[in-house]
């Protein structure tokens, strides 16, 4: 083995981790909406989990990636501790077919069919194949196909050359010594941990393992303890993602790693003792590709059996490592945007989702207080009203420079388009915080200044807050369902509103002429007038941005916001509000 073989094994070596990265990227940005209904249907029971992690590392080849995605999953609270324990045995087992696929590299016949199987020949195939689909086509779903037949062709280009470069080192006495060395189990064990946490990739630290053992000098009993020590050595990643993360996001990460310590502890002990006492021959015979895909993927299978009836006294542990906090001050639930997420766009946007759903609530309740505080004002209700405005300002920011970052990501058309429509809904809610506030600052100035409505000004005003309370019940649940059905009938009750806004004006003017109402409850009424007009305005946004988004086009409720005035369905609508809300 020469220079040039060490150059060739480096190269080989990083063709092989870059083809890794950018398939698996380019998997989980393919299958996201696909891995987000699977993971939301199949984590329910425990069988579930386990079949749903071993899916997802299938389909992103890399079981690191599954646990660092379910540590942002807890993280954010899109799944419990419980269910991510599951998900995470079945990684394991899930990462095991990474070592099948590169064991084809082993195939050595002259029948044409079996040739066919071998990397070396089908690779170039697929590499044309993906180039074509990358450069030419203008679909962005046919770029990613292209890109995950690209980076698989670079993986196996770097695991061929990685193998062609090591036939070297069986002239090499050292190597030879290097690897009697290894056969001690402990230290294969900690020889598997060592590079598999340096590289952060077991399936990668499996492909260095078996172009070693096409030297043909890598025994079974020195191989068995280095895949045993890969499996504790691939927790680093997810260790290291849990750092700033919640305290389910810390279990999940460390239920990873005492899950592969407790599977190594059991079988590298059994393993000792069978190789100590009965010493059998097959322990110093070559190992093949086979072998090392074969090892690995038995250790998986008999951990998860070991470790699957044991989940609840898994969670108890690590829950006990990890308690809760008892200081009050504890900022741990508050962090609620989780950039792991990114990695799996639907899943942030969801997260995002969510979050705006809770930020509707926030800015609903303090609507609701405040329209309660007209009549019934105590301190209590104010305080509450200016605590809720300021959280909806707080989750507005944090939701939009999220989405902000998500967006400079490139994520599919639907999550663009979904992370686009809560950015403009967020903006929406923010606002009707705002209109709030002004609302209470209202009551509180016809508290101080200790104005009087006269009865047919007070019935006008609360036929407005009803149907205003009624629009914004609309809206939400238009946005908790995601249905352009629902937001349909907020624009006939906004129009509804704006009329009822210019008829309590007038009905005004009268009674300030008569001398029937005061200049200071004039002024107030209409600043609760703009402000409940305006919040019907923004339910009106927020409605359309559903139809805009059912619809795949960001302008078609602008567009079509005039148009529709004119159906019969939405005069039916207009009368039927009209009739409910008469003054």
């Amino acid at each position: 083995m020469d220079i040039f073989d060490v150059f060739t094994l480096i190269g080989g070596l990083a063709l092989f981790l870059f083809g890794m990265s950018v398939m698996g990227s380019a998997l989980e940005k393919r299958a996201g909406g696909g891995l987000k209904n699977l993971l939301g249907r199949l984590t329910t029971s425990k069988a579930g989990g386990i079949a749903t992690g071993a899916a997802v590392t299938v389909v992103t080849q890399a079981s690191s990636a599954t646990t660092v995605m379910v540590v942002g999953f807890v993280n954010s609270r899109l799944m419990t501790l419980s269910q991510a324990i599951n998900v995470i045995i079945g990684a394991n087992v899930g990462t095991t077919v990474t070592a099948w696929i590169l064991s084809l590299n082993g195939i050595s016949s002259d029948n044409i069919f079996l040739r066919l199987l071998k990397p070396t020949s089908f690779t170039p195939v697929l590499a044309f194949i993906g180039i074509i689909l990358y450069m030419f086509s203008k679909k962005g779903k046919n770029k990613e196909i292209g890109t995950v037949l690209l980076g698989f062709a670079t993986l196996m280009t770097g695991m061929a050359a990685m193998t062609s470069s090591v036939g070297g080192l069986t002239e090499i006495p050292q190597f030879t010594n290097l690897l009697v060395i290894f056969s001690n189990p402990f230290l294969g064990v900690l020889m598997g941990l060592g590079v598999t946490a340096l590289i952060q990739s077991s399936a990668a630290s499996i492909g260095i393992l078996q172009a070693l053992a096409a030297t043909g000098q890598v025994t079974w009993g020195t191989a068995i303890p280095i895949v045993m020590g890969q499996n504790i050595g691939t927790c680093v990643t997810a260790v290291i993602s849990s750092f700033g993360a919640t305290k389910n996001g810390k279990r999940a990460a460390l239920s990873h790693l005492l899950f592969n310590v407790f599977g190594t502890v059991i079988y590298l002990t059994a393993f000792c003792l069978v190789k100590w006492l009965l010493a059998p021959v097959f322990l110093n015979k070559p190992i093949s590709l086979y072998g090392i895909a074969a090892s690995h993927t038995v250790f998986n299978i008999l951990t998860m059996l070991v470790a699957t009836p044991l989940t609840s006294a898994l969670e108890k542990i690590v829950t006990k490592l990890i308690p809760d906090s008892t200081d009050p001050d504890d900022q741990d639930d508050k962090i609620e945007l989780d950039e792991r997420l990114f990695s799996t766009p639907p899943f942030a946007v969801e997260r995002c989702r969510l979050l705006t759903l809770k930020m509707a609530e926030r800015s609903g309740k303090a609507l609701e207080t405040a329209i309660d505080s007209l009549w019934n004002l105590d301190t209590e209700k104010a305080a509450r009203v200016r605590k809720l405005e300021e959280r909806t300002d707080v989750y507005e920011d944090e939701i939009s420079t999220y989405l902000v970052k998500l967006s400079g990501r490139e994520i599919g058309e639907k999550d663009s388009a979904e992370a686009a429509f809560l950015l403009k809904v967020v903006g929406d809610y923010e606002r009707i915080g705002d209109h709030a506030l002004n609302i209470l600052e209202s009551a509180e100035e016809i508290a101080d200044k200790k104005i009087v409505f006269g009865d047919d000004a007070r019935k006008e005003l609360e036929v407005l807050l009803n149907a205003v309370t009624e629009i914004f019940g609309l809206t939400y649940n238009a946005l908790s369902g995601k249905s352009a059905t629902d937001a349909l009938e907020v624009e006939p009750l906004e129009q509804v509103i704006d009329d009822l806004k210019e008829s309590i004006r007038k009905s005004h003017i009268r009674r300030l002429q008569k001398g029937e109402c005061t200049v200071d409850a004039g002024f107030v009424l209409s600043d609760l007038l703009t402000n409940l007009e305006r919040v019907s305005d923004h339910c009106s946004n927020v409605a359309g941005a559903i139809i805009d988004l059912q619809n795949n086009d960001m302008m078609f409720h602008e567009a079509m916001r005039h148009i529709k005035t004119d159906s019969a369905t939405f005069k039916e609508m207009y009368n039927r509000y009209s009739e409910k809300y008469a003054v």
